[in-house]
């Protein structure tokens, strides 16, 4: 997302504080605040309505993109098992981590929350087995895109993705090329849908702080807070494993790193620090050949710091509505988030919009969307970094576990890479 465009969503938050509050200090009746909350609500509803046009097509082009492009999994070899084997050890320490953080701190509770948007949700089904399964195999992928099923979308995607990638190469590289213009092409809708998004956080937090007070301010303070205490939890396990697998030299590779580590919090941007980021692996003694599968394969793979983000939002949202989430509403989420957030890391907002994929499932009212989007920017930078952070780690385990993590290179290059 463009700089603009994260200025004036935090411009709309401000103003929709303000304006909230001055509604709710001039009305002293809140059935006053009827007719002002629903053209408000009516803003919002036409924004919700614009990300649902999104969900599927992007889904479909940027997952079964992002596998297709892995290639044919028996010329990964053991390289690529072993990276994959510490990005779900990751994402599942991630998981883990939001899960108890949310649990324990409950930041939405008390915000009470009202779904006065009405959205069609995907058809619900009771969470047994039968209906799991009935969730997630589609009987046809336009009806699954028609209906918004995400659930059944990813699993289409990760065939098909596997599919191209044991094609013979003339027609493997026809379809890529078509979905790379596809998902360029969605890439370049995403854009357009998010300079909507100014209005609907104005008119989402002034009808939120109208209807509840100033009260809302500080439930969006507390769940910031946690969630960085959460990312520093984060990091400290990623120290500890890396440490325990390339030992001593954990410290100084997260002293190399560091000045990519930086563009990725000011830039919110992964891909930005990426150029440099290899450098300075290369320059640490990870291999270029380790370096250059791993990492990228990192990038699409291993959003640890985004699947932290995605379930403390969507659980934050269940909260604000007085949404109980039992034992199978979490193992639902836990799934859909781990799988749906895979390959769509080039995506401008992606965890967020994979929670706006997430939330009908568990019968969430989309409506907490631009909620959440109002302070994304803030918590996009931590996450980003974060990302940064568990990718590199991996690729030096992965090269230690190689037995090729050699020594430092001294390269008088490294600070002009740093810099730039």
């Amino acid at each position: 997302m463009k700089k603009g465009v994260t200025l004036y969503i935090l411009i709309g938050l401000l103003a929709g504080i303000i304006v909230g509050v001055l509604l709710n200090a001039a009305a002293s009746d809140p059935a006053d605040l009827k007719g002002v909350i629903t053209v408000f609500d009516t803003i919002t509803t036409v924004f919700l309505r614009l990300v649902r046009t999104i969900i599927s097509p992007l889904v479909i082009t940027t997952l079964t993109l992002g596998i297709a492009k892995m290639g044919d999994a028996s010329s990964i070899g053991r390289i690529g098992f072993k990276a994959m084997v510490f990005f779900i050890g990751g994402t599942l320490i991630s998981l883990t981590i939001a899960l108890v953080a949310m649990s324990v701190f409950h930041p939405g509770e008390g915000l009470h929350l009202v779904a006065a948007v009405s959205m069609e949700p995907a058809a619900q089904t009771n969470l047994t087995l039968q209906g799991f399964i009935a969730r997630v195999f589609p009987i046809s992928i336009f009806d699954a895109m028609a209906r918004n099923e995400v659930l059944q979308i990813v699993v289409f995607s990760l065939f098909a993705g596997i599919g191209i990638a044991n094609l013979s190469k003339e027609h493997r590289d026809t379809l890529v090329h078509m979905l790379d213009a596809g998902a360029a092409l969605m890439l370049k809708i995403t854009m357009y849908v998010m300079w909507a998004a100014p209005a609907a956080v104005f008119t989402s937090i002034a009808s939120a702080v109208a209807s509840q007070g100033a009260g809302v301010v500080s439930n969006y303070a507390a769940f910031i807070g946690e969630f960085y205490l959460a990312l520093a939890l984060l990091w400290a396990a990623l120290i500890a494993i890396g440490g325990a697998i390339i030992g001593n030299r954990i410290w100084p590779l997260m002293k190399t790193i560091r000045g990519p580590a930086l563009i990725a919090f000011s830039t919110t941007s992964s891909e930005a620090a990426y150029p440099s980021l290899l450098n300075n692996l290369e320059q640490f003694g990870v291999p270029n050949r380790i370096a250059s599968f791993v990492l990228p394969l990192g990038y699409a793979f291993n959003l640890i710091g985004s699947m932290l983000y995605a379930t403390m939002a969507t659980m934050f949202a269940a909260q604000a509505y007085d949404i109980q989430m039992g034992a199978g509403d979490l193992a639902l989420m836990s799934f859909l988030l781990f799988i749906a957030s895979k390959g769509i890391a080039m995506v401008p907002r992606a965890s967020l919009l994979v929670v706006a994929a997430t939330l009908p499932y568990l019968h969430i009212p989309e409506a907490a969307f631009p909620f959440l989007l109002a302070v994304d920017h803030i918590l996009d930078t931590g996450r980003t970094c974060t990302n940064t952070v568990a990718c590199s780690i991996a690729t030096a385990c992965v090269a230690k576990w190689e037995g090729v993590l050699g020594k430092p290179v001294a390269n008088n290059n490294v600070e002009v890479a740093l810099a730039r």
